[in-house]
């Protein structure tokens, strides 16, 4: 079964960032930097506006998500911090740092913890998502699940990942396990790559196989 990624909470991010944006300081994030929750020991919020940004699980750096779309991140270290994920930028991207005392106070003026409530659901429900896709499932149907989401990306992204590094980023098969089904469905002719592996196209993918 083809799961389907949760709804975006478009109208409410939106909200969030036309109260947020004017207290924020505006970041040009060059590729592949790491933020965290503090600056100058302080708790930030970071609104992500432009480019492409991940995040990571802090203890080993699997990747749980990449966004490319404008995404509040830090809500829910700003309640509860437990510092076990950190942003990453995949491309040069554009940032809004804000600090999350000011933020909060200004959420509270504005009376958008509503709007709050939606994006943490959101990221609720987007956890049960991948857990779904990952969790007490077969090496095929992880692999599957990750072609089926990599193929809905723009070209220009799929064609900088290739399909290796785009599940082992994801999860913790193995080099082995992931290019032995690849070769299989190739062979199969159920998926085309340029080579260096970079995904092209996706036929019908068998249930199991």
């Amino acid at each position: 079964m083809h799961l389907i990624s949760p709804v975006r909470p478009e109208e409410a991010m939106q909200r969030l960032l036309a109260a947020l944006e004017p207290i924020a300081d505006k970041l040009q994030v060059i590729p592949r930097k790491r933020m965290t929750w503090t600056y100058k020991g302080r708790p930030q919020l970071y609104f992500f506006i432009e480019g492409e940004l991940s995040i990571l699980r802090a203890s080993d750096g699997l990747l749980i998500v990449t966004v490319y779309e404008a995404h509040l991140f830090g809500i829910a270290e700003m309640i509860q911090p437990t510092k076990g994920h950190i942003l990453r930028t995949e491309a040069e991207s554009t940032l809004l740092r804000i600090d999350a005392g000011r933020a909060a106070e200004l959420i509270s003026q504005q009376g958008l913890w509503e709007e709050v409530a939606a994006v943490l659901s959101y990221h609720t429900a987007y956890l049960f998502y991948r857990d779904a896709l990952v969790v007490q499932q077969r090496t095929y149907s992880v692999i599957r699940n990750h072609l089926l989401e990599m193929i809905t990306l723009p070209e220009q992204t799929r064609m900088r990942i290739s399909i290796l590094d785009y599940i082992q980023d994801r999860t913790l098969l193995s080099r082995s396990s992931v290019l032995n089904v690849i070769s299989a469905l190739k062979r199969g002719g159920y998926i085309n790559f340029k080579r260096g592996g970079y995904l092209q196209e996706l036929k019908s993918l068998p249930e199991s196989f």
